[in-house]
Formats: structure tokens, C-alpha cells, sequence
């Protein structure tokens, strides 16, 4: 589990093919500040952009420290942004002790979602982006959304024929300590739902709440 509080920006060096076929996944080489990877052992679970992956390999010394990760075809295509190289939000796992910053967050991506604006307005920064239709239903106005990783407040939302339209408004540290701040419009980004409306969706589709 994660809360949507990045940890770290870390940076995919360099992507490897794990095979001939687009079957086979890809190894990322992932840079991050020093001393980022101490706690780090062998199997844990970093959230890159949102995205829950399993530490493979990893040099926890020096001045620049770096973990490699295995991503599946599946995983591939169903996330944006890890096949490329490039500036990303890391996470480490939550821990039992640990402050609840954001919102409970999995580290399942639940859509593919795409930048339609991108602007600072005054000291903060304004934010749109168009979620799919399907995942409309889960997304409200003051409820939590994960982009790229980052726990984010919905500050409205804009049903269209072509999906869900999210606005968020990004205050400067958010800008500054993410990798959000290199987004443009067109740009593709991981989404995850709030956990909660997910079962409460569960449970009133299948008529557990009903007499």
C-alpha cells in the first residue's frame, strides 16, 4: 500500500528488452537521490508513477543510487510512461507506523488518462485532465484521485462524450517536488481511483446493501 505522497523523483535511465516480442517486458534502470534506496531490500515494492513494482536489483551506494525493476507486457500496457526514459514520481511502500498523507493508494493503475490543460494560474498551477468514461462514475468533486503517483483533490469534474474531464489545482511545493511539473497537454498519465468508491461501487452493484 502507498498514500500518493512522493518520497523521491527518481529518473528511468535506461529500458531493456526482455525478449524479441512485444510478450516480453522490460527492464527499467531507475536513478534516485542519494540515500534514497537504504531502507531498501531485495523484493520491496517502489510505486513508480503510480505504478506498484518489485526492487530486482539494486546499488544503494554513492552519489547515485539506482534500482532496476521487471515490467511485465501486461504492466506495459496498461501504464503510461514506463517504457521510455525519463523523469518519475517514486514511493516506497507504506509502512504499518507510517502518517497517512494522502489517501490509501494501491499502486494498481486504473486507466490511462491524457493532459488537456496544463497552466499556472497565480501562485498554483491548474491541471486537466480527461479520465476515461468508465472511470467517471468513481471521481468527485473534493474526492481524492492518483496521478502519476500523486494524491490529488478533485476540484471538478466535466463529464464529456469522450470521458471524464478532472481539474485539479497544484499548489507550488506539489509542482516543485514531483515530476508533474513536466507535464504538457497530450501527455499520458497513470490514474487510480479512490480505493473506497471502488467498494462502495462493489457493493451496491451487487445488491449487498439491499433488503
Amino acid at each position: 500500500m502507498f498514500t500518493g505522497i512522493i518520497t523521491g523523483v527518481g529518473r528511468i535511465a535506461q529500458v531493456a528488452a526482455m525478449g524479441e516480442t512485444a510478450a516480453h517486458g522490460k527492464r527499467l534502470h531507475v536513478e534516485c537521490p542519494a540515500g534514497y534506496l537504504d531502507d531498501v531490500g531485495l523484493g520491496d515494492s517502489i510505486a513508480i508513477n503510480g505504478a506498484c513494482m518489485t526492487v530486482t536489483s539494486l546499488q544503494a551506494g554513492g552519489a547515485a543510487p539506482q534500482f532496476t525493476v521487471d515490467v511485465s507486457a501486461e504492466s506495459l500496457d496498461k501504464t503510461a510512461g514506463m517504457d521510455t526514459t525519463g523523469a518519475v514520481n517514486l514511493e516506497k511502500a507504506l509502512r504499518a507506523n507510517d502518517r497517512l498523507g494522502g489517501h490509501l493508494v494501491s499502486g494498481h493503475v486504473d486507466g490511462i488518462g491524457a493532459v488537456t490543460h496544463f497552466a499556472q494560474v497565480g501562485e498554483s498551477w491548474d491541471l486537466r485532465v480527461l479520465a476515461p468514461a468508465a472511470l467517471g462514475k468513481y471521481l468527485a468533486y473534493k474526492g481524492s484521485i492518483t496521478i502519476n503517483g500523486v494524491s490529488l483533490t478533485v476540484n471538478r469534474t466535466v463529464d464529456t462524450p469522450a470521458g471524464c474531464e478532472v481539474h485539479i489545482n497544484l499548489i507550488p511545493h506539489t509542482v516543485t517536488h514531483t515530476a508533474l511539473h513536466s507535464l504538457q497537454p497530450g501527455t499520458p498519465v497513470n490514474l487510480e481511483i479512490d480505493l473506497i468508491a471502488r467498494y462502495v461501487e462493489r457493493m451496491l452493484g451487487s445488491g449487498a446493501l439491499k433488503s
